[in-house]
């Protein structure tokens, strides 16, 4: 298990059995980088943790801890969490302010305690069977454990096809779960509890009378944040899209910095998606030492071994640039601090305007809104699903849905509808009642905002940004051995974001409002008023061209076609519609591509890897 995960610990191996219990660590050294080697024990070695992650209070909670007399014997953020374990028990994550996945084995009490951060930004899978657990960071170390079952979980697999990602506690493999963000587990006398530590309170709002002092906090936090995040005895550098949060965060480093930030850039050749202009224009006016990279089509060649390190279906397409950026990064830093966050946090998205549009056209007769939904049908379909013509069909057909249906609907790439034709009926028969709609109904349900937008924000910070964007990042990132750090992810960041009212967020037509205004002391007009572009890549543009026949050879393969998942007619007409420009699929081609690759690099591989394993040793006994 420890030699699957050594991407992303490459810097030493640490392992503690006692007969009973094995805790096994792949450390990158980025913080006491002579002691801090894992697992760390309490003073009689009675309780071990490993770690995932940083702990960025360490040293004031560390003084904390000295001062109740508990010894240290590292330098380390690592050994904090024990000796707090020992004082505070399961509240301890409470205290702690980072990013993290810990395991704590407690040998007097029989007790394994497994804890995620409050945002989610470092994975933790693991397998309940019975008498016994296993975790791991990736699905893949888990799948090193005959024990746990290859046999996969087609209701997560809809929700696969329906959003892009598996999201949690769902994964890929019925013998197998992700734990939620903010959440601790306990593991004793063969049962598993979990309990929710954390969440965000959208309810409770601010004065809004100064704007100007709101703003004036806003930089105040990021700053704390960003401070926070550049503490490490490695080089530390940053991802620069040229986009507001990554900028933002550039222009906190120079401030704070005595030597210049080394910032990192992908481009592209399409003119529409390329973002290095802007990005050279911020490390330009902040003296960087940059490093840019271009992406082209020929990059899909990395995708087999994306696909095995994500380890279930995961088809966000900015992974492929995410791991480019990782790997040129990578070369000279060991951290980057990035701008994820800042959408969630502030509301970037254009899907927040379009249900507001969306909102505010309820007050129309709903006999008219479901003639315009009808309407919408006939409107002629778009080469580009970011163009004006796909965007008012968008929002002519949820016209007539209420908020929450209209909001997952946005969310979805391949509807109810869609994956009804798409699916074979034996394979409608395996996925049964699709839990693809509670996934997002249900942080609805339990949202505390009272506004349409910070409903929309609690859900993204709930659902999609833990399921899909963090687990982009840290796969890509760790991939290469690089930690990624996020300051808009900060939760006292995030915490006054969710105390500010809505009407600050979004003023009329424009996102990100607020901090758009508290940046203009830090960045050009340029950056902050230009349309977001995001981190996305040409995919319609590739599948019309150079990656054609790569998509068509492997969805219309005899093997694909033999697993009995799909209707090969309506994958051969998503291809030939896309491809004659009469429609932009390229996002469900995508998604059917990768879960192709899925099922040949992780689950063929392993099935095989397993019957090899059995036969040989067959052959020894």
């Amino acid at each position: 298990m420890c030699a699957a995960l050594e991407h992303r610990g490459p810097d030493s191996r640490g392992l503690h059995c006692d007969g009973v219990a094995g805790l096994g660590i792949q450390r990158l050294r980025v913080i006491d980088l002579a002691t801090g080697d894992q697992p760390i024990y309490n003073e009689d070695r009675s309780v071990a943790v490993v770690l995932n992650g940083e702990i960025y209070n360490y040293r004031e909670l560390r003084q904390e801890l000295e001062r109740s007399g508990h010894r240290f014997s590292t330098q380390g953020d690592t050994e904090v969490i024990v000796h707090l374990y020992e004082q505070e028990g399961l509240r301890c994550v409470d205290r702690l302010h980072g990013m993290f996945a810990f395991a704590i084995w407690d040998a007097k009490e029989r007790r394994l305690v497994l804890a995620r951060d409050r945002v989610g930004k470092k994975p933790l899978f693991y397998s309940h069977r019975g008498d016994a657990i296993s975790f791991a960071s990736e699905p893949g170390a888990l799948l090193q454990d005959p024990e746990v079952s290859l046999e996969v979980d087609h209701g997560a697999l809809d929700c696969y096809f329906t959003y892009l990602y598996v999201p949690a506690p769902l994964s890929a493999f019925r013998a197998v779960r992700k734990l939620p963000p903010a959440t601790v587990l306990v593991y004793d006398d063969g049962r598993v509890r979990t309990e929710r530590y954390w969440r965000l309170d959208y309810s409770r709002k601010r004065d809004s009378s100064d704007p100007a002092e709101i703003q004036a906090e806003l930089r105040d936090r990021i700053r704390t944040a960003v401070r926070r995040r550049m503490l490490a005895d490695v080089p530390v550098g940053a991802f620069l899209s040229g986009g507001i949060d990554s900028s933002a965060v550039v222009a906190a480093m120079a401030e704070i910095s005595l030597q210049p930030v080394r910032t990192f850039s992908i481009g592209f050749g399409q003119q529409d998606f390329d973002e290095l202009p802007s990005a050279r224009l911020i490390a330009e006016r902040y003296g960087t030492e940059h490093h840019e990279f271009v992406v082209e089509p020929h990059a899909i060649d990395i995708l087999p071994s994306i696909v095995r390190h994500y380890g279930e279906p995961f088809a966000d397409s900015s992974a492929v640039p995410s791991f480019y950026l990782a790997k040129l990064t990578r070369q000279h830093v060991t951290v980057a601090l990035n701008g994820d966050g800042g959408d969630e946090s502030f509301a970037g998205y254009n899907r927040y305007l379009s249900n507001l549009v969306a909102h505010r056209l309820q007050a129309l007769p709903l006999t008219l809104r479901k003639q315009l939904a009808t309407l919408s049908r006939h409107l002629p379909l778009s080469a580009s699903v970011s163009g004006s013509a796909s965007r008012l069909r968008r929002l002519a057909t949820t016209l007539a849905l209420d908020v929450p249906t209209r909001y997952a609907w946005y969310h979805s790439y391949f509807d109810a509808a869609q994956r009804d034709a798409l699916y074979t009926d034996d394979y409608k028969s395996l996925v049964g009642i699709s839990p693809a709609s509670e996934m997002l109904d249900r942080p609805w349900r339990e949202a505390t905002a009272t506004s349409i937008l910070d409903a929309m924000l609690e859900v993204d910070v709930n659902t999609y940004l833990p399921g899909d964007l963090l687990v982009k990042m840290d796969i890509a990132t760790m991939a290469y051995s690089l930690e990624a750090r996020s300051p808009f992810l900060d939760h006292e960041l995030m915490e006054f974001a969710a105390s500010v009212p809505a009407g600050l967020k979004v003023q009329g037509m424009e996102k990100k409002a607020l901090l758009r205004n508290a940046l203009r002391p830090w960045l050009p007009a340029t950056i902050l008023d230009r349309p977001k572009r995001g981190f996305s890549v040409p995919l319609a543009d590739w599948f019309r061209g150079e990656l054609k026949p790569f998509a068509e050879e492997i969805l219309l393969d005899k093997s694909t076609r033999d697993r009995g998942y799909f209707r090969e007619p309506f994958v051969r007409s998503l291809l030939d519609s896309h491809s004659a420009g009469t429609a932009d699929h390229s996002s469900r081609i995508w998604i059917l591509l990768l879960f192709e690759l899925w099922h040949r690099e992780v689950l063929d591989r392993s099935s095989s890897r397993r019957s090899a394993t059995r036969t040989a040793f067959g052959h020894a006994a």
